[in-house]
Parts: C-alpha cells; structure tokens; sequence
C-alpha cells in the first residue's frame, strides 16, 4: 500500500504526490511546493541539510492529515518532505489537497504548512558563504545550535 505521507532522501516527484489525492468528487486541487531560497534575512544560502526522526515525522504528517479530514471532511492530502543535502531551487516538501470546491483547498494546504513547522521533528542546517548553523525546528523557536535532538528526545 502506498502512503500519503513520506520523508525521502531522493528528489521529490511532485505529479507523485498530486495523482494520490486525484478522485472524481474533486473540483480543486491545491498544491504548495516549498523550494529552497537563496537568500534568508539578508544571508546568502549555498545549501541546506535536512536531518529528521522519519518514523515520527511521518507519523506527524499523517496526523496533519487528519487535522485536515476533521476540519474539511471532504478533504484527501499527500505530503512528502524532502532530507539530506538540497541545493538552491530543489524541493523540500509537496503538499497536495483535493477538495470539492477550491477556496477549502487554499484553506487546507495553508493549515498544512503551518502544522509542518509546528510539530513535525524535522530539522534545518543552514549553509551560507560565512558559515553554517542549525536552525533548529522549522519555526525557528528552538535552536539546535549546541546538539540536535535525539529520538529519545521527541518521545
């Protein structure tokens, strides 16, 4: 069976992630491609590093997943994030959400994003011209800095 919800080390096939929420009673299919940028608060980005706890990470997508069902009950999402080394312009995660009607599509795939940074345990290593730093949560509300979380960690 294949999943709605993944982490992959390998580039990321968006129309992959599109044909799982694909079905007749679909009017609109939104979907949020997030990229890597090269420039962040002025700094110039030669890379990123993506490190996650995967088995928890997916566990954390298919709950935001569930979010979705519950909040916009004809709602069927795919989300694949991206780890490992990704250079400018590759990309980190597809979101793809079918509804009948459009303007809930919008709504569900911004709620996804948010939800990512919020409780996914995926973790960004920033790589600039002057150095490197771990971003820590994707909310930027917990720096890595010092040490990375360890599984025992988000337990």
């Amino acid at each position: 069976m294949e999943k709605n919800f993944w982490i992959t080390d390998q580039p990321i096939q968006v129309n992959n992630c599109i044909s799982k929420v694909v079905r007749p009673e679909a009017g609109a299919i939104n979907t949020f491609i997030g990229t890597v940028r090269e420039f962040t608060k002025d700094k110039r980005t030669l890379y990123l590093e993506y490190q996650a706890y995967v088995a928890m990470a997916e566990k954390k997508l298919a709950q935001i997943g569930d979010e979705i069902n519950e909040k916009w009950q004809d709602a069927e999402t795919a989300i694949v994030h991206r780890i490992g080394h990704l250079d400018i312009s590759d990309i980190a995660v597809v979101i793809a959400v079918s509804t009948p009607h459009r303007h809930d599509a919008f709504e569900a795939s911004r709620y996804a994003i948010e939800r990512i940074k919020e409780i996914v345990p995926i973790w960004k290593k920033e790589h600039w011209e002057d150095g490197t730093k771990w971003i820590g949560d994707q909310k930027e509300n917990t720096s890595y800095q010092e040490k990375l979380p360890t599984e025992e960690d988000m337990r």
